[in-house]
């Protein structure tokens, strides 16, 4: 990783840190977030995946209109570390523990590499 790309990272991860601790207490159901990024095209390429525990948590999150509240939380958390997401909406999903562990056992590693390998053609 270059120095420059290490410099994104720490604010990046920063500013995630803020926007999980916030989520945490006031959105029910939400767990943790992650992020995955390809440096070389960045800031087109991060991804932002916000993880809630139940299928469940994250219709009523929906229904509830909390994905704008992370839409806003984000992008308000990204910009005081000078990063601007063209594509918000298209750069931050949302997923469930129960859809990983449904679909591939539980192992967040490989339902996050088939979204890094989307991740790296951009």
């Amino acid at each position: 990783m270059k120095k420059s790309d290490k410099k994104i990272d720490n604010a990046l991860r920063g500013a995630l840190t803020n926007v999980c601790e916030t989520a945490l207490g006031s959105v029910e159901g939400f767990v943790w977030l992650t992020h995955l990024v390809n440096y070389n095209t960045f800031p087109n390429s991060l991804k932002i995946v916000c993880v809630f525990e139940t299928d469940e948590a994250l219709s009523k999150a929906i229904e509830a209109k909390q994905d704008d509240y992370f839409y806003t939380l984000i992008n308000n958390e990204l910009s005081t570390v000078n990063i601007k997401l063209n594509q918000l909406r298209q750069q931050v999903s949302f997923d469930t523990e129960e859809a990983c562990e449904r679909s591939h056992a539980g192992k967040w590693n490989e339902r996050l590499a088939k979204l890094q390998s989307k991740v790296a053609l951009h």
